[in-house]
């Protein structure tokens, strides 16, 4: 049996664990087994000698390829199915640990939508990576491009969120709103490089279609278009507390014409801009 066809076999009996891998971060069993082949090319190409453990190259390459694809705009967000026996989940390269399967059925199983639907992608890698299949802070960090102590903290943040239901708000207010007072300076003063430091590599803009009108952008993905847009901008702005959150709002002539909405974990990982007087009514604003 010649080496590729020895690597292609260890590929195989890793195949059911990497489409689970692939089906919690994208939702989609079509994408999920599109993510598992970019995962073999990445294979077939790398240098496999200097590879000492298989099974956790492919884990974290597999969830790098989804990280990419849930942070590109032509990334689907479909609804998935249930998990299926012949798919399972794992919570390493070895045996299953009965127990910790269990739990993982029972609370994912639960909190499957909440997640697809409320995780950012950063987070969603993280919580499904480290949650589900072991992988260590220390081995995440070099792929979401962070510390292994704030990889820690994107974990803590998502477990919540999966435990809890609807997204948990963070409770150190004084350092959300440090974040948010040096986006909006950043943003006025056109300072591109700031804006990148403080946004996440896979954040999301999105604004209403009053805001759209007016010359926002409907979505934006990616901290490079995100800053893009913001930078010069944001003249008007001003903080403010959105909901109980730190967020800014826009004041003309005393009345609020825009309301952003910011999402922070150790940087900002999702932008909302609303412009639409009925929903801008709705929010609770105090304005500094």
């Amino acid at each position: 049996m010649s080496d590729s066809d020895v690597l292609a076999r260890r590929f195989e009996e890793q195949r059911p664990r990497l489409r689970t891998v692939a089906r919690r971060m994208l939702g989609s069993v079509a994408e999920a087994d599109d993510a598992v082949q970019d995962t073999w090319l990445r294979l077939s190409r790398a240098d496999v000698d200097g590879i000492d453990n298989l099974p956790g190259w492919l884990t974290t390459t597999v969830g790098r390829v989804c990280l990419d694809r849930l942070g590109s705009s032509a990334a689907r967000h479909e609804r998935p199915a249930d998990v299926t026996e012949d798919e399972p989940t794992t919570s390493g390269a070895g045996e299953v640990d009965p127990e910790r399967e269990a739990l993982l059925t029972d609370s994912v199983g639960r909190a499957l939508d909440v997640v697809l639907r409320t995780l950012g992608p950063t987070e969603r890698l993280v919580f499904v990576l480290h949650d589900m299949f072991a992988v260590s802070f220390d081995e995440l960090a070099p792929v979401v491009d962070r510390s292994p102590a704030a990889v820690r903290q994107i974990a803590s943040r998502a477990r919540r969120r999966v435990q809890s239901g609807p997204p948990t708000p963070e409770t150190d207010r004084a350092r959300q709103r440090g974040v948010v007072e040096a986006f909006l300076a950043a943003s006025r003063e056109g300072r591109f490089d700031d804006l990148l430091t403080l946004l996440d590599p896979h954040v999301v803009l999105r604004s209403d279609a009053t805001a759209v009108r007016m010359g926002g952008a409907g979505e934006a993905r990616g901290s490079s278009a995100v800053a893009g847009f913001f930078s010069g901008r944001a003249q008007a702005a001003v903080p403010a507390f959105v909901d109980g959150a730190p967020g800014a709002a826009v004041v003309i002539d005393g009345r609020t014409r825009i309301v952003i909405s910011f999402v922070v974990t150790d940087r900002i990982i999702g932008v909302e801009v609303v412009a639409d007087p009925d929903q801008i009514a709705a929010v609770e604003l105090v304005v500094d």
